[in-house]
């Protein structure tokens, strides 16, 4: 069950009944870090209502163990909703949700992807929804020759980081963070037709 809040913050906003987008943290990346926090705002001033998932992740490293975890966690997610359009939205470890995305033919944004894990490549392959791929080139975790292979559109921020941030350059941060910013509104505005 997900908390209705959180230190105080609305984990639910209410926007369009029929469009739900469901935002999945990363293991240490929570919904009101910076790119969670302004893809829900992005989200919303589209009129879609946004409902942020909170977890404490199991402390195991196995990437299998891992997986099936958070394709449960965005599994109970999903169908707590009843909305006709859903939508996901997955930061790093979140990204482990790709396969149910697949599966149920969900649009989704995903920042920073788990791009040298098979399961989530191929799932990602599989996707037919419209699905938005957001890494940087000094991520260990994100390949850009995948992403560039897998036919979606994707934004490769040259030097940032996991967090796409730049190292030791907070300005350039938030020169990174308005241009994933920018690309989020550019895909969301392309899902009302």
């Amino acid at each position: 069950m997900v908390p209705e809040r959180i230190f105080g913050a609305a984990t639910r906003h209410d926007g369009d009944p029929d469009r739900v987008a469901v935002l999945l943290p990363g293991r240490g990346y929570v919904p009101a870090r910076p790119l969670l926090h302004f893809a829900g705002a992005v989200l919303r001033r589209h009129g879609w209502s946004v409902r942020e998932v909170w977890w404490q992740s199991p402390a195991t490293q196995d990437a299998g163990e891992l997986a099936g975890w958070v394709m449960e966690q965005a599994r109970q997610a999903l169908d707590g909703e009843r909305a006709e359009r859903l939508l996901l939205v997955g930061k790093s470890l979140g990204t482990f949700a790709a396969p149910l995305a697949a599966e149920r033919g969900l649009p989704a944004i995903w920042l920073t992807p788990l791009l040298r894990h098979e399961a989530v490549v191929e799932a990602l392959r599989r996707a037919g929804a419209p699905t938005l791929l957001v890494g940087g080139s000094a991520d260990k975790l994100w390949d850009g020759e995948a992403a560039r292979g897998l036919g979606h559109p994707y934004l490769e921020v040259p030097g940032a980081d996991h967090g796409l941030e730049a190292f030791e350059d907070p300005v350039r941060s938030v020169e990174i963070l308005r241009d994933v910013t920018a690309e989020m509104d550019r895909f969301v505005a392309g899902l009302r037709s």
